[in-house]
C-alpha cells in the first residue's frame, strides 16, 4: 500500500500510524493532549492520571477527534462516574481537537508498576 503526498507515516509515542494530519500538527496535538491529561488528577493520589499510567491509549483521528482508552486505580473508585468527564473536558479544550470520546477498561487492570518515576516520587514510592 502506498501513501499519497497528504499522508504521513509517523511514530507517535506507541507505534506507527497513518494520518492525513501534517506531521508537525500531529506532534503538537499529541503533546497538547498529553499536557491536558496531566491537568487531571486522581483525587486520592497526588499525581496526574497520565503519570499514574491510567491512560492506555490515545488515538487522534484524521478529523481531529481524540479517542482515549483509560482505566482507574480500582473498579470501585469513587470518581469512576466523573473521571471520564474530567478527561473529556480537559482534552476538549485543546486547540484543534474536534471532539473527545473517553472509554473505560479494566483489562489489563491497573497496577502501581504502570506509574512513571515522576508519579512514584509524588506519592513517596521512589
Amino acid at each position: 500500500m502506498s501513501l499519497d503526498d497528504s499522508e504521513q507515516k509517523i511514530d507517535v509515542r506507541e507505534g506507527i500510524v497513518h494520518s492525513s494530519i501534517p506531521a508537525d500538527e500531529l506532534a503538537r496535538l499529541s503533546d497538547d493532549v498529553i499536557m491536558a491529561l496531566k491537568t487531571v488528577y486522581d483525587p486520592e493520589i497526588p499525581a496526574d492520571i497520565f503519570e499514574l499510567g491510567l491512560i492506555y491509549k490515545i488515538d487522534i483521528e484524521d478529523d481531529r477527534m481524540v479517542k482515549i482508552m483509560m482505566t482507574l486505580t480500582a473498579p470501585g473508585c469513587p470518581v469512576a462516574g466523573e473521571m471520564p468527564g474530567w478527561v473529556e473536558n480537559a482534552v476538549g479544550s485543546v486547540e484543534g481537537v474536534s471532539g473527545v470520546e473517553v472509554g473505560m477498561t479494566f483489562d489489563p487492570p491497573w497496577t502501581p508498576e504502570r506509574m512513571s518515576e515522576e508519579a512514584q516520587v509524588a506519592v513517596g514510592w521512589y
